[in-house]
């Protein structure tokens, strides 16, 4: 095919190359930056193009990966920009932290308060405190995993009693 053939070619599937384009982007001027980029693509490498490959179709390939490598470029500029927020999250010092002393007098208050609890109200608690898991207690103290959680529902009912006072 000659340079002008080519182009001819081109012009005419120009109407096909933009209805193909809405499959891809709503957006009107997306649209048509997918066109103009495929078309860009099809006269930078036109000397690659086989007389015997389907013209529409090559484009249409064309135009479909030009769409793919775009939204991949897009999804990490997105991500890269999460991860330069995330970095400079960490950055931030931790204002939840209970290295404060009044925080600390709080938790050691809490704590004093669970020891004041009944025992079978105490054990369950402390151990949901510490990171056990229902069935976990259920098991430890050979109770049912209702019972483990209608006593620390009960638990904290009592500790929030306590502490209100």
């Amino acid at each position: 095919m000659t340079s002008s053939q080519f182009d001819d070619a081109l012009r005419e599937i120009l109407p096909s190359l933009r209805g193909f384009s809405r499959r891809f982007a709503l957006d009107h001027d997306e649209c048509g930056d997918l066109v103009q980029d495929t078309m860009l693509k099809a006269l930078t490498y036109r000397h690659k193009y086989q007389q015997d490959v389907n013209f529409k179709g090559w484009l249409y390939t064309i135009m479909r990966n030009v769409f793919i490598n775009q939204y991949h470029k897009k999804r990490r500029a997105r991500d890269s920009q999460h991860t330069e927020g995330n970095r400079r999250l960490a950055s931030i010092a931790d204002e939840n932290t209970l290295n404060k002393p009044a925080a600390l007098l709080e938790v050691k208050e809490i704590l004093s308060q669970v020891e004041i609890l009944r025992g079978d109200l105490k054990t369950p608690l402390q151990m949901c405190m510490t990171g056990y898991k229902y069935h976990e207690i259920a098991e430890a103290l050979e109770i049912p995993i209702g019972t483990v959680k209608n006593r620390i529902h009960h638990a904290r009912i009592v500790m929030r009693e306590l502490l209100s006072q």
